[in-house]
């Protein structure tokens, strides 16, 4: 009986300290988890603590005819009723060459947001990943089932890379890790990811929406773009523009909000690129601020991970295929890259709905489908020059739509 009873004890006091413990965790660890990434004076977007959009804060709705709490449980558990996923899909990787010609622009999709454009002599990426997992603790978490369209030792010397915020699919630290040790580029993000670049060691430009920054600054060669070289894969003749777009930021949850997302546009001497980054339509105004800033000879858009149940057609953090054509009007671009899509599961919809939906959609729109290119991973295109889209035959097939999963 003692024994008994000496056993019992030593159960309750583990259990009392469990819950002791437990409710100490839930007081402090999400403080702890806060950071401040970022300190200046308040805007028309952030409050003097967290960013925020101006066209609408972002909501995480449930599906209809549940709760959000048990929708979560069942995301995490698997028990949602996605539609399946293949484990892995072929993927022929591309060896890139070193650089584009003066007036030159080709591009290639790696996979998710990132994209290599060689435009003029400059190599730029947008947001790159290349490790397994999107995800602070791997194994767990989304798991990339389409290998990088680039190996990456093929991947020519980086000169500049774009990062839209601090989400580990878009912000992969070991990735860029890599790539500074490599190549030293110059990063260019929105405020307060730097401060979480430069934890890592990696030293980075942060700037508010509606800031630019020239490749002349960027190397330290004063504010105006280098016009005269001897060799243009030498000259630092970019400006990278800060935008805005529609969509949130974190890396543990408590974060929320800390530091900025954007959307970029870059000035080459072959042409405007525009990159959308991770965003939801909101006011889809940020389309309309971009194209004001020139010409854009490429758009690089996310069309994927827009549904989080059955039938879903958008969410307020990330656009489908409808929203993404949209997008491609109003920044009257010439030729788009569709991104975001078929690399990490990140939401309801079947892996090759995106691309799917799309060609559906841009036949509605009236636009063709050679506008929006590539569609594998690894497929590399020459941009063609800028050249208005010329409207064509509009056939829309809205029940093939709504019948997609």
């Amino acid at each position: 009986m003692p024994l008994f009873v000496a056993a019992a004890r030593w159960l309750g006091a583990t259990v009392l300290f469990l819950i002791v413990a437990l409710c100490l965790a839930i007081t402090i660890v999400p403080p702890f988890l806060d950071r401040i990434y970022y300190q200046g004076p308040e805007s028309r977007h952030f409050d003097g603590a967290h960013f925020f959009n101006p066209d609408g804060e972002i909501t995480f709705s449930a599906p209809p005819g549940t709760n959000r709490r048990g929708f979560i449980a069942r995301w995490i558990l698997g028990q949602d009723d996605r539609p399946e996923w293949p484990d892995a899909v072929a993927v022929h990787p591309s060896r890139p060459e070193p650089f584009a010609a003066p007036r030159g622009m080709r591009a290639t999709w790696v996979g998710h947001a990132t994209v290599l454009v060689q435009a003029a002599g400059i190599n730029i990426l947008t947001d790159p990943i290349w490790s397994d997992y999107a995800s602070p603790l791997p194994p767990i978490g989304p798991k990339r089932v389409a290998q990088p369209g680039i190996k990456f030792d093929d991947l020519p010397k980086i000169d500049l890379i774009v990062i839209s915020h601090n989400h580990y699919d878009h912000m992969d630290i070991p990735t860029l890790k890599r790539l500074w040790e490599r190549d030293r580029p110059k990063i260019v993000t929105s405020l307060g990811n730097d401060s979480i670049l430069k934890a890592n060691g990696i030293p980075a430009t942060a700037l508010d929406w509606g800031q630019s920054v020239s490749g002349a600054e960027l190397a330290g060669l004063g504010r105006e773009p280098v016009i005269q070289c001897e060799d243009y894969r030498h000259c630092p003749d970019y400006r990278v523009h800060v935008a805005r777009n529609h969509h949130w930021g974190s890396r543990w949850g408590t974060d929320r909000n800390r530091a900025l997302w954007s959307s970029f546009v870059i000035e080459t001497r072959a042409g405007n690129i525009f990159f959308a980054g991770d965003t939801g339509a909101g006011d889809l105004q940020w389309a309309d601020e971009a194209a004001r800033i020139g010409p854009i000879r490429l758009a690089i858009i996310p069309i994927g991970a827009f549904r989080f149940w059955p039938g879903q057609m958008q969410s307020d953090s990330h656009i489908g295929p409808h929203q993404a054509v949209e997008a491609f009007r109003r920044l009257r671009a010439s030729t788009a890259i569709p991104i975001h899509w078929g690399t990490f599961r990140l939401s309801y919809e079947k892996w090759d709905t995106p691309p799917r939906m799309l060609d559906l959609i841009l036949q509605c729109e009236g636009i063709a489908r050679t506008h929006f290119a590539p569609l594998r991973f690894g497929q590399q295109i020459m941009v063609p020059a800028y050249a208005p889209v010329a409207p064509g035959a509009k056939r829309c097939d809205e029940k093939a739509i709504a019948a997609l999963e």
